[in-house]
């Protein structure tokens, strides 16, 4: 683990590459940058050094330069004239992405609703079950990937390829920032009866439900994210009302 100092002072560490790791460097080092991006590691404004990336992952400039590229397109960070690339993800885009992915979900939600068929029902509330005693366990890492789990069963439910793909962008917790969410008793519980009501909407077919209860599920999750990440407490549907 390597610590170079960005313009804030901050360190951010990035691990060196594995030569054994099976994604494209490329690939590690965008989900790496984009992940720290997201935990609020840099601050709004802040200028990334390329030079100083490549050392901390042992690597040249130019995976970290495509990279960068790909963070822009999804419009975290920006390129400025004769200044590098500088972030641009702060309190507002992250809240606007909580939005979108809102947004993208509900609508899953809703067509999932109308498409469902018995045995996935079935398959749906087995994860809800399972979801319920790992939540009394207090099992963080279990239920990050039960919560990914359930939420890619509603896309394949619904069928909607395009809107799924569409959510791959939406993305904004970052893994450490999942543990803090799950290790507190009371979100736990929070997310565990939200799962359960999404899960009996979608399975009775009653879409205008699904579709709301997801939507409130995400933006709720989303507001306590930026509570961690920003430390402030955001009424999230206010953005779409200003």
């Amino acid at each position: 683990m390597i610590e170079v100092k960005q313009d804030a002072g901050r360190s951010v560490a990035f691990e060196r590459i594995d030569p054994a790791f099976q994604v494209t460097v490329r690939d590690h080092v965008y989900r790496a940058i984009r992940s720290a991006i997201l935990s609020g590691a840099f601050a709004t404004g802040e200028r990334l050094k390329e030079r100083q990336l490549a050392e901390q992952f042992g690597v040249s400039t130019t995976p970290i330069k495509e990279a960068l590229r790909q963070i822009e397109t999804e419009g975290l960070v920006e390129t400025l004239p004769r200044r590098g690339v500088a972030i641009r993800f702060g309190t507002q885009w992250a809240e606007e992405m909580i939005l979108a992915r809102a947004a993208l979900e509900s609508m899953i939600a809703r067509l999932a609703a109308k498409r469902i068929d018995k045995r996935s029902g079935t398959e749906l509330l087995a994860t809800v079950d399972v979801m319920e005693k790992v939540t009394a366990s207090g099992d963080a890492d279990r239920l990050i990937a039960l919560n990914e789990s359930f939420h890619d069963d509603i896309h394949r439910i619904s069928c909607c390829g395009y809107l799924a793909k569409l959510i791959e962008r939406q993305q904004f917790y970052d893994a450490s920032i999942r543990r803090v969410i799950h290790l507190d008793p009371t979100e736990r519980q929070k997310a565990l009866d939200e799962h359960a009501s999404i899960a009996k909407a979608i399975i009775s077919g009653d879409a205008d439900l699904a579709e709301r209860v997801m939507r409130d599920h995400v933006v709720r999750s989303g507001e306590t994210y930026v509570g961690i990440v920003f430390g402030k407490q955001r009424d999230i549907y206010a953005v779409a009302r200003t």
